[in-house]
């Protein structure tokens, strides 16, 4: 048995929401939809994220630059107004990603995804710092310039891929160069920043070309995942996460945090792999990850963005499989899958962070934060069993003893794990249906509830003490009303 202490008179260190800040959509025409916007506020509301990102603003779809027959340009930002006009009704904010290139702004034809985003430079970056400032002078006139300067502007999406940008990187600089002036141009309190690459890269080399060349830069933005380390071998997703460690992400913006100096750190991107097809997202694997990447991150990122907060998700083309291993925290049809109960529990914690010490190393860790109430304190502990695919992991014992206890307590558990909060596993019972009808939906949405159950423990002196078990991949959270 693994035995953790958590002593309350020990000194505490903040336990900020830095993943709250933002989280990730797919593309920006998918939040024209009534069942996307329908999942952004359940997620708002109940996780409390603040912002949202998505690709493509500038698409094509979007209808934002077009030139008619006589060469002349028009400019259309009603797209653009009707979703953030909606963001800040439900009390939300763009976080501003500039991409893709306007097909008649482009110089060649590459694309990426179903969706055909233009990955390539424009024709004319003068041309491209135009519709940049255009862009921005009407979001100050339409939503007043204190609004504005709330928000975040970064240029482009991975260009370090080829993938998504076809040029090379002193052309991204030269995009980004224009972008930056033309936003600073309109004012220059307005943030804006980059490279927002893969594989936390460019970082050193964007903060080197912005202060030769004396161009704006807010805050440093990148992305990563655990299968980075694994790019370029070809294997299989599953194959690229056990090549990988376990607690890697913490490794890799350690680093990031080093790079970026001085500058603000947001990881734009981050989930446990870039794939929109992985069966790991729609599982209690992805939840454990979750809470193991935010616990071990707390003090390196300052905004930490997951990808992303619904299937309704058009990269590789729609799913109707209602469980096919999409991004999102809730499906296709709005059920939370293990992931959205894991920021539901996390969006449950206080603000103070509790040291906790341990006996040994395994594969399970504890977090535990505490939150302090005019009537009552309440603790709540995390306690989650992760290793990487492939990796050995198997239930495991454990005793939590909590020191400095001198009142009367209210004691609760939830779990998350194969048998709860797993509306999959009750899918794949139905025989895996690809398409659900309404009694379906109702009895998954229930089954994807977590439940509240009274837990027993031990009074020894001023401490109590919880004996439990953790499944593989599972996470049991202890709440205390003290």
């Amino acid at each position: 048995m693994q035995k953790f202490i958590i002593d309350l008179n020990a000194p505490t260190t903040p336990f900020v929401h830095y993943w709250e800040e933002c989280v990730g959509s797919g593309h920006a025409a998918l939040a024209l939809r009534e069942d996307w916007r329908l999942h952004l506020k359940k997620c708002h509301d109940e996780l409390g994220f603040k912002r949202v990102r998505f690709h493509g603003l500038l698409n094509d779809d979007m209808s934002v630059y077009i030139k008619d027959r006589e060469g002349k340009v028009h400019y259309c930002f009603f797209n653009i107004d009707s979703i953030f006009d909606y963001l800040l009704k439900i009390g939300m904010k763009p976080f501003i990603e500039l991409s893709f290139m306007p097909e008649d702004m482009a110089s060649g034809s590459k694309t990426v995804f179903h969706y055909k985003g233009n990955i390539t430079p424009p024709k004319d970056y003068n041309e491209w710092g135009e519709l940049i400032y255009r862009l921005t002078e009407h979001l100050v006139k339409r939503y007043g310039i204190e609004e504005v300067r709330k928000w975040f502007f970064e240029v482009w999406n991975e260009p370090n891929l080829q993938w998504f940008w076809s040029g090379t990187q002193d052309e991204y600089f030269m995009l980004y160069r224009h972008a930056a002036e033309a936003i600073k141009k309109v004012d220059e309190k307005i943030p804006v920043g980059g490279p927002a690459t893969a594989k936390d890269d460019w970082i050193p080399d964007l903060i080197n070309f912005c202060s030769k060349n004396d161009v704006p830069l807010d805050f440093i933005s990148t992305h990563h995942y655990p299968t980075d380390v694994a790019l370029g071998h070809y294997y299989d997703m599953e194959e690229a996460m056990a090549r990988s460690k376990r607690g890697i992400l913490k490794e890799l913006a350690a680093k990031s945090r080093i790079e970026a100096g001085r500058f603000p750190l947001y990881y734009t991107e981050w989930n446990n792999s870039p794939s929109s097809r992985d069966p790991y997202h729609d599982d209690p694997y992805a939840a454990a990850f979750v809470v193991k990447t935010i616990a071990d991150n707390q003090g390196l990122v300052d905004m930490y963005s997951f990808w992303t907060f619904s299937d309704i998700f058009e990269e590789a083309g729609f799913s109707a499989v209602p469980f096919h291993g999409g991004f999102g925290l809730l499906n296709i049809h709005g059920i939370p899958k293990p992931t959205f109960r894991a920021f539901e529990l996390l969006h449950k914690t206080g603000n103070e962070r509790l040291n906790v010490l341990t006996d040994k190393e395994s594969t399970v860790e504890v977090l535990a934060v505490k939150k302090a109430d005019v009537l009552s304190d309440e603790i709540m502990i995390l306690i989650y069993n992760h290793n990487i695919p492939l990796a050995p992991i198997k239930e495991e014992n454990v005793s939590i003893c909590i020191k400095g206890i001198k009142s009367d307590i209210k004691a609760s558990i939830q779990r998350i794990d194969d048998d709860n909060a797993n509306a999959k596993k009750y899918w794949l019972e139905m025989g895996s249906p690809e398409y659900l009808d309404k009694e379906m939906v109702d009895y998954l949405l229930k089954k994807s509830e977590m439940v509240h159950r009274d837990i027993d423990y031990m009074c020894v002196d001023e401490n109590i003490v919880f004996d439990i078990s953790v499944p593989p991949h599972g996470i049991a959270a202890i709440t205390l009303k003290l």
